[in-house]
């Protein structure tokens, strides 16, 4: 399945490929199935069925991880936070998905020279934080929002994409935290188990 952000990128070369048989140019038209197809690929959106448990932290994106470290984030929250950062190669989904069940109570959007982020606070039930970050690079530099605040999210629901590109990282509270992964992981949106926050009573 294509999700209906990639659409425009398979028909544009498609309807490049048919005008150029129609001209007898068939290199060009072979090119512009290719990259019909490579774009195809690129924007698919497989089903995933994430474990709807709401202790769990699920991965907001394809890739490998790259960052599982320990900070201090003051300005964010009072306490120590987990950073997972996630790259996304070319060939993988890049649909991100919310990291747990929640609500949506703030985003915010900054472009700088050499890169765009789209930040996602999300607040699960018992009131514990969850910051999603999309990062574009100087290639990828369309982010796209799914979401708006104060919108309900499940496990698992896509929150955002980003075309051609690269970087989603996830920020959470230390206390309590069990982390089931570490750098060099592959992982996988909306499926693999990063880590579990028991919910506050």
């Amino acid at each position: 399945m294509i999700h209906k952000e990639g659409i425009p990128w398979v028909l544009y070369p498609l309807f490049f490929s048919t005008t150029a048989l129609i001209f007898k140019k068939k290199k060009l038209a072979a090119a512009g199935l290719m990259l019909s197809t490579l774009n195809a690929y690129f924007f698919r959106d497989p089903k995933r069925e994430p474990v709807l448990n709401p202790e769990l932290i699920i991965s907001p994106a394809d890739g490998k991880i790259v960052l599982c470290k320990i900070e201090e984030k003051k300005d964010w929250y009072p306490g120590t936070l987990w950073r997972i950062g996630i790259f996304m190669r070319l060939w993988d989904v890049h649909i991100n998905k919310s990291p747990v069940t929640g609500k949506i109570l703030k985003m915010s959007y900054f472009k700088e020279e050499n890169r765009e982020k789209q930040i996602y606070l999300i607040e699960r039930e018992d009131g514990c934080p969850f910051w999603v970050i999309q990062i574009g690079g100087l290639i990828a530099r369309r982010i796209k929002s799914f979401v708006l605040p104060g919108d309900d999210v499940v496990t698992g629901d896509p929150i955002g994409i980003i075309k051609f590109g690269s970087r989603v990282e996830l920020y959470f509270p230390l206390e309590g935290t069990e982390i089931y992964v570490k750098e060099g992981h592959k992982v996988f949106a909306g499926e693999t188990v990063l880590g579990r926050i028991p919910l506050k009573t």
